[in-house]
């Protein structure tokens, strides 16, 4: 028996050695996609995780033993080559694209590359150095098997092409036998990638991609009976007209309605100083002058600001697998430029950039706008950034705003701010009064200035803030001039968060000054600024303000509320209702509202449930609860409301429900000056 043992273990060994430069390469790969995983998630124990580097050595080998099926030896040496150089470009990619998005990228969104050149400063900033750490292995292997006289055999051998997958069949079963149910449903679902790659790795999760990306075009035909049947289940106890009042029904009936869509402006600069200055001293008076929304979230996924405009006017969430904007703009829905219509509204929306971005000039019909004015609208007199600078904007589309307003009962319009957007260069020229970013500590008698904001992104994406909080002041002069604010609702939103990096403000709030540095977290002094912190940092300032009704609705609402949230809250202010609305009105909550995100994550006013994990943080405490005091009814009910939401919305958009149960209300969009 013994001698048997040796006899197979030989056997192995032997075999290895005469295809070591296939195992080497099965190897590279797999290291790769370990280091992406240690370098995204910032932790060694990902790097080592057992059950994805299972799977990714049973996919890399199984894709690299077809090898063996190849005769010449080019083209043996060609094929694993160019897969090699496949999925190195795939960690590269996968490895930038996390820098900004904090997740992994989709097939599905090779369909916006053509919008990459409008954003290619932004790209700069995406790719770091870091990021091209996976060639380092690949190029000496191929340099190696490129130099060396080392070749495959020159014979088919399907022979060996079962024996390497012999080793595939091994790590599969393996790797099954470490899973959970709940990682075959959230494979199916693809909702948290972040998940899908800490728990299957990079490559299998791009296998389960690509069939996620044509799953519309395939479900469309087999899919659509079940997907009909559970929305009639969710819908169908709804009522067709409202069904109930508040002190906020019809409070703002017959106004028009000015949206104010803020690129990137996050809700911790509402009061902050730096050296005594305010950062946004005109969103401060708003808020404060206003009913202002303090735990507001957006919840885009991959579209950013597309989906935030979805999210917003639809009360739907953003697609699944790619951008609803894009992939889904022949759709049919209920939205609030629609509803706004039949209570006699003409809707616009302005926005100094291409037409053509994110595919708004399709988009827009679909969503009920009546006209739309782009960059071809505007005089680009003054470029900052990705193009016309907000101050011009603003002030050249005040006139226009005003003919529209003499020509309609009522409008809505939605104005799109560009500046103060990715990568944020240094604009504190064109400020008026820009802010100091240095630190100033007297001792002993003596000030000395120190570096702290100065060359950060954090302190150039404050100065953004800063012009941009200068612009709206303007905007609110030329609109207050026009005598547009005199029967008029401001509706202002941050559509997203900044997307800086935890470690940016791990050093605003930790900056140790006498060594230009972050404190250690060791330092009794360090203030925590952990996963949850920079998760529930991503929330974005929301209020409403309106002149000659500020008495009324002066207050600060601390419910939690999502974008999702915005169109039943305003259908309950302006008179409308939305049957097939996701989100609630906020003042129809019980003050117990729950806003999801894409990745399946969600946030109450009690804790913030990470899906990936499966732990819940408590924000009062702030701490993760252990799992012995998790309150597991609340979390079950809500995690099982937040699947149920995401496949909904989700259906909506991919079977084109709203259509199907009788919806036609599509507009003809203008798009002049």
């Amino acid at each position: 028996m013994k001698k048997k043992i040796e006899s197979f273990i030989n056997k192995i060994k032997n075999f290895v050695l005469d295809n070591k430069i296939f195992f080497l390469f099965v190897i590279v790969n797999v290291i790769n996609d370990m280091v992406l995983r240690g370098i995204t998630f910032g932790k060694l124990d990902n790097l080592f995780s057992i059950v994805p580097i299972l799977s990714s050595v049973a996919l890399v080998t199984l894709v690299l033993s077809f090898v063996y099926l190849f005769k010449k030896e080019f083209s043996k040496k060609l094929y694993m080559i160019t897969i090699t150089v496949f999925l190195t470009l795939l960690c590269i990619i996968n490895s930038s694209y996390y820098n900004y998005f904090s997740s992994y990228t989709s097939i599905s969104q090779l369909v916006t590359t053509k919008y990459l050149g409008e954003v290619k400063d932004s790209l700069i900033t995406v790719v770091k150095l870091r990021d091209f750490i996976y060639l380092v292995l690949p190029t000496i292997l191929i340099v190696y098997i490129l130099k060396t006289k080392y070749k495959f055999s020159n014979t088919k051998s399907f022979k060996s092409f079962l024996k390497v997958n012999n080793l595939t069949v091994l790590c599969t079963i393996l790797f099954m036998l470490n899973l959970r149910p709940v990682d075959y449903s959230r494979l199916v679902k693809q909702w948290n990638r972040i998940y899908l790659v800490e728990k299957f790795g990079l490559y299998v999760y791009h296998v389960n991609d690509v069939f996620q990306s044509v799953e519309p075009k395939l479900i469309a035909i087999f899919g659509y009976d079940k997907a009909k049947r559970n929305f009639k289940d969710y819908y169908g106890k709804r009522n067709d007209v409202q069904n109930y009042t508040n002190e906020y029904t019809n409070i703002f009936k017959g106004k028009n309605l000015i949206s104010i869509h803020g690129e990137s402006i996050q809700k911790f600069v509402i009061g902050l100083k730096i050296n005594g200055k305010e950062v946004t001293p005109n969103l401060n008076r708003l808020v404060k002058q206003g009913m202002y929304f303090s735990n507001y979230y957006s919840q885009v996924s991959v579209g950013t600001s597309s989906d935030s405009e979805f999210t917003i006017n639809t009360s739907l969430m953003p697609a699944k697998v790619g951008v609803a904007f894009v992939s889904y703009f022949d759709r049919e829905y209920l939205t609030l430029p629609k509803l706004l219509k039949q209570l006699g509204y003409y809707n616009m929306s302005f926005h100094a950039n291409k037409g053509d971005f994110w595919n708004r000039n399709s988009m827009y019909k679909s969503l009920g706008y009546d006209k739309f004015y782009d960059q071809k609208a505007f005089n680009i007199d003054e470029t900052i950034g990705l193009g016309l600078s907000d101050k011009s904007f603003f002030r050249q589309l005040t006139p226009i705003l005003k003919k529209e307003n003499d020509s309609h009962k009522n409008f809505y319009a939605t104005l799109i701010m560009l500046t103060n957007h990715t990568p944020f260069p240094d604009i504190s020229k064109y400020s008026k009064d820009p802010l100091d970013l240095k630190m100033y500590v007297t001792e002993n008698g003596v000030t000395n200035s120190y570096p702290y904001l100065e060359g950060t992104v954090l302190g150039r994406y404050l100065q953004s803030v800063h012009y941009a909080d200068e612009a709206l002041g303007e905007l609110m002069e030329h609109l207050d001039k026009s005598g547009l604010l005199e029967n008029t609702v401001i509706m202002f939103y941050g559509d997203h968060d900044a997307r800086l990096s935890s470690s940016e403000y791990k050093r605003f709030y930790n900056y140790d000054y006498k060594n230009d540095k972050t404190m250690d977290e060791s330092d009794p002094r360090y203030k925590k600024y952990g996963y949850y912190e920079h998760e529930l940092n991503r929330s974005v300032p929301f209020f409403f303000w309106s002149k000659n009704d500020n008495a009324k609705i002066n207050k600060t609402i601390t419910n939690v509320m999502g974008a999702y949230d915005i169109l039943p809250t305003l259908g309950n202010m302006f008179g409308f209702y939305n049957k097939y609305a996701l989100g609630k009105d906020i003042f129809n909550t019980n003050n117990d509202n729950t806003v999801i995100f894409p990745n399946g994550n969600y946030v109450t006013n009690k804790i913030y449930y990470n899906s990936q994990s499966d732990e819940a943080y408590d924000i009062e405490k702030k701490e993760v609860i252990p799992k012995d005091l998790e309150p597991r009814e609340y979390i079950n009910k809500r995690t099982k409301e937040t699947d149920q939401k995401l496949n909904i919305s989700n259906d909506i958009l991919v079977y084109d429900l709203l259509k199907k149960v009788g919806l036609k209300t599509n507009n003809e969009l203008k798009v002049g000056k």
